[in-house]
């Protein structure tokens, strides 16, 4: 890392500098407004996402458990995926602009 600082140009070029750095030349301004609903609508597909990931496991061990307590456990997380679901259809999150 030391060799690297010293053998290193102190200014870098023009093009390094750019945001956008690809042989194309950057149009506008690279900080664009999104609406906040993209963001809203993305986070809510990750956690749907990441909560039915969950699943998997529980699929894979479920013969090895007490199945009634196990089934028991999944409806439970089901049923709250199912209701956090249904709240944000509710509040039209998940309609796309």
């Amino acid at each position: 890392m030391f060799v690297g600082r010293f053998l290193r140009r102190e200014y870098p070029e023009t093009e390094k500098q750019r945001a956008y750095e690809s042989g194309e030349l950057p149009v506008g301004d690279a900080r664009v407004r999104f609406h906040i609903s993209y963001y809203i609508f993305a986070l809510i597909f990750l956690v749907f996402d990441i909560e039915s990931i969950f699943l998997y496991p529980w699929a894979v061990i479920y013969l090895h458990l007490n199945r009634g307590l196990a089934f028991g456990e999944i409806v439970v997380f089901v049923v709250m995926l199912l209701i956090g679901w249904v709240y944000a259809w509710k509040k039209k999150v998940l309609t796309w602009m």
